[in-house]
This record gives C-alpha cells, structure tokens and sequence, in this order.
C-alpha cells in the first residue's frame, strides 16, 4: 500500500526543482515534433553527453525530416556509427520516410498516432505528445520507474506485466495535466540528477521528508527487478585480406541480428577462441574463406577482445591475411572507413592503419 500523499504536493515538488536545476540542453528550447523525436530516439540506452553530439550532427545533416527521407540507409548508418543499438537508426529512418511520404512530413498528433510509428513506444509517444502537442500522458522509463518506487515505497518488480501496468497507473495520478510538458521533462531530469541509482544525496532531496523508501531505510532495494537476462558468450574472428594494391573486403551484414546493414570484414565465428592453426582449420571448411587459408595470417591482439551489448559478449581476435590478390568487389584500405561498421571495427582500423599500413 502506497502512502497517502498528495500527487500536486509530488508534482510541485518536482517542477519546483526542476526549475532550479535543469540542464540546458538543445532540444529543450523546441516544440519541434521532429527535433524532439530525434532527440528521444537518440537517447534511448544512451547517456546526455554521449547523445547530444550526434543529436546536432544529424540536425546540421538532415535540418528536415524530408532531408532524412532522403537520406541513404548507409548515410544514416554511417552518422550513427558508435552510438549502438542500431536498429534505432534503421527505424529512424523508416519513420522518417512514411511521415514524409505518408503523412506529407507531419507528426501525428495524437498518443496513439504517434505510438504506431516505427521505433516509438508508449515512454517516447508521451515524451513527444506531452512537450509537442500538450498531451496528458506521463512519461515512464528507467528514471521515472526509480523515483516513484522510491517515494511511494513499491516494491513490485518493474520489468514483470503487474509492476509494468502498475507504475502506469501511478504516473497518470500523480502527473500535472496542466504543465504536462514541464512534469514529464522535471521527472526524468529528476531521476538522472537528483534521485540516482547508487547513492543518492536524500539530505539534499525535496522530497525526502516523506520519500517512504527513505522513511523505511530501503532507497537501495529500489526499484526492484525481478531476473536478469542471461548474457550470451560469442566468439567471433575477423580476417581482414589485404593484397598488394592494398585493397581490402567488407562484406554488408544481413539478416536480423546484431548490426544489420553495416559493414565487416569477412568473419569466422567459432566455439571457442582460435589459435592460428585451428583458425586455418575451421576457414578450410567455410563458404568463402578458401582464399583465405591460402594466404599470411597475422594475429593483431593477443588476447580476445571483449565487446559488451546487452545481452551478449563478443571475444574477438582479429587478422590480417596478406594475398597476392583480391578477387571480387574490393575496397582501398584509404577508403574503408567510409563505410558504417560497427564502433568495434571502427576502432580496429583506425589501429592497423597507424600500425601496419
């Protein structure tokens, strides 16, 4: 049972602080639909520092949303590049395209206009409703979750359909209507700045004289999460051919998994990590790798790389394989970086073109 405390005593509270301590960020001074939405895309599962660089370089490149439209998917790919989670950056710009051609480059104005679009779920379609169009529909994400378990002291598991349905329910009641737009954007600043997961300084908190996990000792059991998603371990080789014009390959990623559309080079992945003679071993029974039995392997790193997404870890060893030639579609090693890749390939070639080329 949550304390019986006044919603417009909670709401003031956090519009209060929210005036004195919000960040000065550039899509904050815009009702734009599209640079807000942008702004939400870019940010979901990425921190304010790390977004907001990207937020300005796609604005100077695309200042419309018909000049996203226009845009090729490999344009997009390639500025997103580093920002991760990529499928964001596909469906922006598969958004971008059906409200320019559908929709004649205008935003839905409605909740549920705005949550049929591609990549837009029930915390962006209120982000944008709310701060473009005035619409009451509170924002729930990470930030919001924490700070009303906290203050009400609830302690149902976030991440399970009654929890879900419930913090819902709760962001609805004790939301301002009338300054929607200025509650949805304080809540969330409030939750990033003042009510922080490990920590939080509750002597200076607003809200802290009647927070109920503080009356109770319990801010650190807050939110709760009811199971944790097991982390995959893959093992992935990269051979990176290089013949003696100094062309490479990059092969484009398909299907439905991790960086869909950007670019690699060829890959082995393996069971376990290789060494150099069972690498030669495993490539000799691949598609499209005999070539590359045929020429110098080198080992870059030592030791496996380990890359982090969220619900896998990618040990990866990269090589070089030198060949007298490169049949086929090749790449001047001066001009693969233009080409979006992954930010682990990325920082591979910026290594071997220091080091080795």
């Amino acid at each position: 049972m949550r304390p019986r405390i006044s919603s417009m005593t909670f709401s003031e509270h956090i519009l209060t602080w929210y005036r004195a301590h919000k960040r000065e960020l550039p899509w904050r001074n815009t009702t734009d639909p599209y640079a807000v939405w942008l702004s939400e895309i870019i940010l979901q599962q990425t921190r304010v520092i790390q977004g907001t660089p990207y937020y300005l370089k796609f604005l100077k490149a695309f200042p419309e949303i018909g000049d996203l439209a226009k845009a090729s998917e490999e344009e997009v790919l390639k500025l997103w590049q580093g920002l991760g989670y990529y499928s964001r950056a596909r469906n922006l710009h598969a958004t971008a395209r059906y409200i320019s051609d559908e929709l004649n480059g205008r935003f839905p104005e409605t909740y549920e206009g705005l949550l049929s679009l591609k990549g837009v779920g029930p915390y962006t379609a209120a982000a944008i409703g709310s701060i473009c169009f005035n619409l009451p529909r509170a924002v729930v994400d990470g930030n919001v979750y924490r700070v009303l378990s906290r203050y009400f002291d609830v302690d149902l598991p976030i991440d399970r359909p009654e929890g879900k349905r419930y913090f819902d329910n709760l962001a609805q009641e004790v939301m301002d209507a009338k300054q929607i737009a200025l509650y949805n954007q304080g809540i969330m600043e409030f939750g990033a700045l003042q009510c922080v997961p490990t920590n939080p300084d509750c002597n200076n908190c607003p809200l802290s004289a009647s927070c109920g996990a503080r009356l109770k000792k319990r801010v650190g059991e807050l939110p709760v999460k009811q199971g944790k998603t097991a982390v995959r371990k893959r093992f992935f080789n990269y051979i990176m051919p290089v013949d003696q014009s100094f062309r490479t390959k990059l092969i484009r990623r398909s299907g439905s998994g991790i960086w869909q559309g950007l670019y690699e080079f060829p890959l082995l992945e393996s069971k376990q990590v290789l060494n150099h003679q069972k690498l030669i071993t495993e490539m000799a029974g691949e598609k499209d790798m005999d070539l590359l039995t045929k020429g110098e392997l080198i080992q870059i790193n030592e030791a496996p790389l380990i890359h982090k997404l969220s619900h896998q870890h990618l040990y990866t060893t990269f090589w070089i394989c030198r060949l007298r030639e490169l049949p086929g579609e090749s790449v001047p090693i001066e001009k693969m970086g233009e080409f979006p890749v992954p930010v682990l390939i990325s920082n591979f070639m910026e290594t071997v073109k220091n080091s080795y080329f």
